[in-house]
């Protein structure tokens, strides 16, 4: 299972290797995008698989980081996991955008017409998760926090796509004022001539195998 497929271009990969395959997303959208691969799609929520022990592997990448609820996006992985399955996966761990989030409290704090500021990601350590896994019954073979700085056209565009969620409510006039000042702060720490904007990533990586 590719948990959170989106459009299905990693598991078309997947597939493309010798496996089957079978994805997993909240948006229609993307699970039609991923039906038009060829691969076997379905809407659903991580936290809420109709799968008691069909898979020999889950797969994720860069989606556990938007689920709150991460206990039961892992019991429900694990349930739909053979005794002995992997799940192997990649997600925003502790200080994932740091500078990004900071830069949009600090905002949030200086308007209070914009409401309260509703953090919408869950950024977890490797103790913390480790420790998640081992109680729903894996044990965890690797697990790492890896810093990974990634280059971006510009903080405006990137604003645009992952703060939608938070900024929804807000009027035009308002979501420009937030990305402007927003875009103020994160010059000093996310941009330099020499490279452009970058988002300070940090990711968890990790697998882990279904006890007997």
């Amino acid at each position: 299972m590719d948990a959170g497929c989106g459009e299905g271009t990693l598991a078309a990969e997947i597939a493309r290797r010798g496996a089957e395959v079978i994805g997993v997303d909240m948006s229609a959208e993307m699970i039609e995008q991923c039906q038009a691969k060829g691969i076997e799609a379905h809407v659903g929520s991580v936290t809420n698989l109709p799968y008691d022990e069909v898979f020999d592997a889950v797969f994720s990448n860069a989606v556990l980081h938007w689920v709150k609820d991460a206990r039961g996006a892992v019991q429900n992985i694990a349930k739909s996991l053979k005794c002995g399955g992997r799940f192997v996966c990649e997600f925003g761990g502790k200080g994932n955008a740091y500078h990004v989030v900071s830069a949009m409290q600090e905002v949030f704090a200086k308007h209070p017409g914009f409401g309260v500021f509703e953090n919408p990601w869950y950024f977890p350590s490797v103790e913390e998760y480790k420790s998640l896994l081992e109680a729903e019954g894996f044990r965890v073979e690797y697990i790492e926090h890896i810093p990974r700085p990634t280059p971006i056209d510009d903080i405006s565009n990137w604003l645009d796509i992952f703060a939608n969620g938070i900024t929804s409510h807000l009027t035009k006039t308002q979501f420009e004022i937030f990305k402007h000042e927003c875009k103020e702060i994160l010059i000093k720490t996310n941009y330099s001539k020499d490279e452009g904007w970058m988002v300070d990533y940090k990711r968890l990586r990790l697998k882990a195998v279904k006890k007997c």
